[in-house]
């Protein structure tokens, strides 16, 4: 990575910040999240791009004067490094800082490209279907008496500048980065922006909060602006000309839990308003009003509680905020800021100010915390999988059918997604019969089996049972009784979640349940589960979806007895950066010709999330082969005794079976391996003694 301090068009380009990074720590980053990227390397002539470089996770090279001049090539600069490394690699990347978005999946597409033989170099190329002309008004690229429809036209590729790799030894042969096989690797044209001047750089940092991947946040104190941060930037007036504001109850929640970790907080507002107080009370963090000049108070703030500015978030809106943004390390805005200040900010939150903005904000402060067992806001699903994160922007379907493979999810202090040990949930749902001592012995068969979390179901009875099926009588072990008296009868409240909640702490189980309407989510929040189950009955209940997507917290989504359309309704209310699909046919029990365990992959391909398995069949093959074709969750229910009073305990493995599956499915992680084909140590043996090879002429002497 070549990094010169000098620059005509931007002065110290390589340190100009973008979202908050230097560029050349930016570069570095991306390469080294790249797979097949076992070094990198920035050669310099300045002292700080050396130590930004470090930093960011490389090592340096000292660039000589007779290399770093304008006119000295990047060719020369690479071969000069490995010339100081000693030893060559076998591919070569040569990465540009001026590019400030690079795909470490494109890094990783193009080495690959060239280790499996397909080129000698690969470089990086947007797709492009334009006209070019010369100076004289000649066509370039066509001819200008005939103008072919777009779709009639080979696309041609125009260099991004962004890397370029290549065969070490064909570098070293050619003294140029252009030789032999030359293969592009596309990237698309949010990547595609060189800078090489001011406006290139204005545009990147604009580009920046939705091209960036989501990050925790990682500081010790917050200070945010009132309007427009904590309310939507309205007001409402009486005839007495008081005012009154909207502002989020998860806010709230986020603020108490960003005080209970040890950050510090406060509010500065410009305005001197009886309403930003009374807020301040409510939330208890201190707040400074009628301010003119927000960056001196800011300022002489940070001085009084002794913070480091690096490590201190300022979430602001307005061109008001410029000043105080500029001296803390995370300058924060929100989606619909004005254009200066989404400019200068490192992070733009998904969510509105007044609609979950400082919540968000607190949920990945948090996430940087540990211990905290919380994780970053979702990212919108109309994003790919490299964007900000947010639950509530619509997908449009095209995306969806093309959408790229995600990340893993967080749930609790639990990593859930591809490569990553099978995440087991024991499904007690309503096994327990009202009875909190049978959910006490069912969570301790999960901990003992060894799964991760335990699933409950959670209903308002009154909205949940259709009023024609109220009056119905039912005959239950606890005698004779109306369906909904049967429904409250075996309904746990806020009593019996409590001592769930502490069970499952002392075994070390995660617990979470299915909410069937938005009193029970609000429910379940209050009980800081670490996420929700959406049930496949409800994937089409989209206020329900909504009320989940507006928690933040990750949501895990069966999809039985619905078609591909319907799951993209409910993909576009929940998002997919922290949506976990869990394939299921929602018959009980389920027979093996309705599992369809391929629809795994088609989930997988089209949405670009984590897929799990929830199964309703009898036995464990069904579940073990859905681990071998890659589901990153199961869910099973679970019973103490399939024959107790009940309508899911048949389809439900009891706790030997429990014991089994989680057995075999760590045992299937074992076994599928890496897909490195190797010989192994217990091979050796048998090798010497049975494998015979013979060399053509023993062969020919042989008669073979």
């Amino acid at each position: 990575m070549p990094a010169r301090g000098g620059s005509v068009g931007v002065p110290l380009k390589n340190l100009a910040a973008v979202g908050g990074t230097p560029l050349v720590a930016r570069a570095v980053r991306a390469c080294v999240r790249a797979e097949l990227v076992d070094e990198v390397v920035v050669s310099t002539d300045h002292a700080e791009i050396a130590r930004v470089a470090r930093e960011a996770g490389a090592q340096v090279v000292e660039r000589p004067q007779e290399l770093s001049g304008a006119t000295a090539s990047s060719e020369s600069a690479v071969l000069h490094a490995l010339d100081r490394l000693g030893e060559d690699p076998e591919v070569v990347v040569l990465v540009q800082c001026t590019s400030a978005f690079v795909d470490p999946a494109d890094l990783d597409a193009a080495v690959t490209r060239i280790l499996d033989g397909g080129a000698d170099v690969v470089f990086s190329g947007l797709e492009t279907h334009e006209f070019l002309w010369d100076a004289a008004g000649a066509g370039v690229n066509h001819d200008p008496s005939f103008r072919p429809r777009r779709q009639d036209r080979e696309p041609h590729f125009r260099e991004t500048g962004a890397f370029y790799a290549m065969r070490a030894d064909g570098l070293r042969e050619h003294g140029h980065r252009f030789f032999g096989r030359v293969a592009v690797q596309p990237v698309p044209p949010r990547h595609a922006v060189e800078v090489d001047s001011p406006e290139d750089l204005e545009i990147v940092r604009a580009l920046a909060p939705f091209v960036d991947r989501p990050e925790p946040i990682d500081v010790d104190a917050v200070v945010t602006d009132f309007d427009g941060v904590h309310t939507d930037d309205r007001a409402y007036v009486d005839q007495d000309g008081r005012e009154m504001v909207a502002v989020s109850r998860s806010d709230g929640m986020g603020v108490a839990l960003l005080r209970g970790s040890g950050v510090k907080l406060l509010i500065m507002s410009t305005e001197r308003n009886p309403v930003v107080a009374a807020r301040a009370r409510k939330l208890d963090v201190p707040v400074l009003q009628g301010l003119t000049d927000k960056r001196t108070v800011l300022r002489d703030w940070l001085a009084i509680e002794g913070l480091d500015p690096a490590r201190v978030a300022y979430v602001g809106n307005d061109v008001n905020d410029l000043g105080p943004m500029s001296e803390v390390g995370w300058p924060v805005t929100v989606p619909d800021a004005h254009p200066r200040v989404r400019a200068a900010a490192r992070v733009v939150l998904t969510r509105p100010g007044g609609a979950g903005a400082v919540r968000e904000l607190c949920d990945r402060i948090l996430a940087a915390r540990p211990g905290t067992g919380t994780a970053p806001a979702p990212a919108p699903a109309s994003m790919p999988a490299s964007a900000p994160a947010s639950a509530s922007v619509p997908v449009p379907r095209a995306e969806l059918k093309t959408a790229p493979a995600a990340g893993p999810v967080r749930i609790g202090d639990t990593l859930v997604g591809a490569g990553l040990p099978v995440y087991v949930i024991g499904e007690i749902g309503i096994n327990h019969n009202g009875d909190l001592d049978i959910a006490r012995r069912l969570i301790d068969v999960a901990a003992d089996a060894g799964c991760q979390a335990v699933k409950f179901q959670k209903r308002t009875p009154e909205i949940c049972v259709p009023p024609e099926q109220r009056d119905q009588i039912r005959q239950t072990p606890w005698g004779e009784m109306t369906y909904l008296e049967y429904k409250i009868r075996t309904e746990f409240g806020r009593d019996e979640y409590t001592a769930i909640a502490e069970h499952c702490r002392e075994r070390g189980l995660h617990w979470f349940a299915s909410p069937w309407d938005v009193p029970s989510v609000e429910f379940l929040e209050s009980m800081d589960v670490v996420t929700h189950k959406v049930a496949s009955a409800s994937l089409t209940d989209l206020e329900l979806l909504r009320a989940l997507a507006a928690t933040g917290k990750p949501i895990i989504l069966s999809t039985g007895m619905s078609t591909l359309e319907e799951i993209d309704r409910a993909v576009e209310v929940l998002g997919t950066s922290r949506l976990v699909l869990m394939h299921a046919t929602s018959t009980y029990p389920l027979p093996p010709e309705e599992a369809n365990l391929r629809t795994i992959q088609t989930l997988r391909e089209r949405y670009g999330v984590p897929v799990g398995y929830s199964g309703h069949e009898r036995g464990l093959q069904i579940s073990l082969a859905a681990v071998t074709l890659g589901a990153v969750a199961v869910e099973r229910h679970i019973t103490l005794d399939r024959t107790m009073w009940g309508s899911d305990h048949a389809a439900s493995l009891e706790p030997a079976g429990l014991e089994h599956l989680v057995r075999d499915i760590r045992v299937i992680e074992s076994a599928l391996g890496d897909g490195v084909k190797r010989v192994f140590p217990g091979e050796e043996a048998p090798k010497s003694r049975l494998r015979r090879v013979y060399g053509d002429a023993a062969r020919r002497g042989s008669g073979a």
